[in-house]
């Protein structure tokens, strides 16, 4: 699991994409591992970042996350990819919640190949991606060279910019 995609390791009509996943309830950890075995139906899972702890953003009364993310390969466009990750969310339990409040299991689109979208549904790269050290951190471990297609800055760049002071890597991800 820890090859990049390369041009060359990918399949025609694939695509790169990075996945943020977060979980601040119950067996964080094993949430995670769950749903990067529903993932793997829908895209083929390249790199997987060490679980990162982080404090919550916004709504401070809760849990603290474990964060990790991944570098996948996937033939689905966006929306139907977001679809999926919306069902595998589901499936896994997640429920209609407050906004930024404590969850089961959270998976973003953080970047799809070097693609720009807005939609009433999706906005890729993730719009608040500049600004989240649980995120760019994971990010900048596995794909430090990764840019970001709007600000054109890369992620090891992005990264330390935020304010990562409480956002600390734990290790991998074990099975």
């Amino acid at each position: 699991m820890r090859t990049s995609a390369t041009k060359e390791s990918r399949q025609p009509g694939e695509h790169v994409v990075y996945l943020g996943l977060g979980s601040n309830l119950g067996d964080r950890d094993g949430m995670l591992r769950v749903a990067l075995t529903a993932l793997a139906e829908v895209a083929r899972i390249t790199l997987v970042s060490s679980v990162w702890d982080t404090a919550p953003m916004l709504v401070e009364d809760q849990p603290r996350f474990h964060n990790i993310v991944v570098q996948a390969l996937t033939s689905l466009n966006p929306l139907p990819l977001l679809h999926e990750i919306n069902r595998i969310e589901r499936a896994l339990g997640r429920e209609a919640g407050p906004r930024y409040g404590p969850r089961l299991i959270d998976i973003d689109i953080l970047l799809y190949d070097d693609l720009t979208l807005t939609t009433p549904e999706l906005t890729i790269p993730h719009k608040r991606l500049a600004e989240r050290a649980f995120a760019l951190e994971p990010l900048a471990e596995i794909a430090p060279d990764v840019r970001h297609p709007v600000l054109g800055l890369d992620a090891r760049t992005l990264a330390a910019q935020t304010l990562a002071s409480d956002v600390r890597r734990l290790g991998p991800l074990l099975s």
